[in-house]
């Protein structure tokens, strides 16, 4: 098979479309064969060289991919040779085929394409787990998302609005903000022109966000706090805007909060597979509904995934990247 290889780190550039060999489905495994992919963020760490695989892992980047169930290895049931797919990966999804734990398979939702499938794995596990699972986002409560736009965001938004909760984003432009409108956010506010603390204080007459969901990490970390409400819940999950941040444990003890931080990739196959699970239960029914559809900004051929690395890195987009595989 063909994958995007990674010779040595650096910019998109170093990503190469190259021949390598096919995977095999292991116990509890099945073999997919890829018909997308999807970019993110941290696919560009790991080109650059600052986030590897962890041990056993596929060495390819792709965290989600969407495809046919080519085999199954030994120990599985419920799934069949041909079914439509997509999974939540440890990586290899810039590749023909991959490698899956029967636990991190999804059916294609009714209504999607096999193709745009590919938009869902990644975000929709980030956005459960951390904002519903973790932080216990309930009806009527304010959740704050930073980076609206982008595919977390875009998920986040409509996840929220579903569950009847008010929402509030940040994004760079005008035109990220209308989109995020059109998606059901209600508060808009532009964090190159606003202070997103003093906007959303304003917006909720003082009381700030329940649930903050931030990519940025350091960086807004103590503005974070300020924005919370009493008993308000900070989920971090990138480090966009730096690692090492000043803590004010006196303004987080005085509104009672929590700051909680996870990531997705290096989290036990039965972590992750709860994760799946209630993603199916929960999120499944909405999307196949009609009621929560991923936003697919564009799609790339996969041997030209140095483009839409450069896309991403530029956020240059709105919503999902998809790399499709050649026919």
């Amino acid at each position: 098979m063909y994958a995007i290889t990674i010779p040595e780190p650096g910019g998109p550039e170093a990503l190469v479309w190259d021949e390598v060999p096919d995977p095999v489905a292991g116990e509890g495994e099945v073999l997919v064969d890829v018909v997308a992919g999807a970019v993110n963020r941290a696919d560009l760490l790991q080109r650059q060289g600052f986030y590897n695989p962890p041990p056993g892992a596929s060495p390819y980047p792709g965290l989600e991919c969407s495809g046919r169930i080519a085999a199954l290895g030994p120990g599985v049931g419920g799934w069949a040779v041909g079914d439509e797919v997509c999974a939540l990966l440890t990586g290899g999804g810039y590749a023909e085929k991959v490698a899956v734990p029967a636990g991190q398979l999804l059916p294609v939702p009714q209504g999607l394409t096999v193709d745009q499938a590919a938009a869902l794995p990644e975000v929709v596990c980030t956005v459960w787990s951390n904002v519903f699972m973790i932080a216990h986002l309930r009806p009527g409560e304010t959740l704050l998302v930073h980076g609206g736009s982008s595919g977390i965001g875009t998920m986040a938004i409509q996840l929220a609005k579903a569950v009847g909760a008010r929402v509030a984003v940040t994004a760079g432009t005008e035109e990220k903000l209308e989109r995020c409108a059109e998606l059901g956010a209600d508060i808009l506010i532009n964090y190159r022109e606003q202070d997103f603390v003093a906007e959303l204080k304003q917006a909720t007459d003082g009381a700030g966000a329940d649930v903050i969901l931030d990519n940025m990490g350091a960086k807004y970390l103590d503005r974070n706090v300020q924005a919370l409400a009493v008993n308000g819940r900070l989920a971090i999950i990138g480090m966009q805007g730096g690692v090492k941040g000043e803590l004010n444990i006196g303004a987080l003890l005085g509104k009672r909060a929590a700051i909680s931080a996870t990531t997705l990739r290096a989290r036990p196959a039965a972590e992750k597979a709860a994760i799946v699970a209630a993603v199916r239960e929960h999120v499944w029914p909405l999307v196949s509904g009609g009621h929560i559809r991923p936003v697919i900004d564009r799609e790339i051929p996969m041997p030209d995934a140095a483009t839409a690395h450069r896309v991403v890195e530029d956020s240059g987009h709105i919503g999902k990247v998809l790399l499709v595989t050649p026919n």
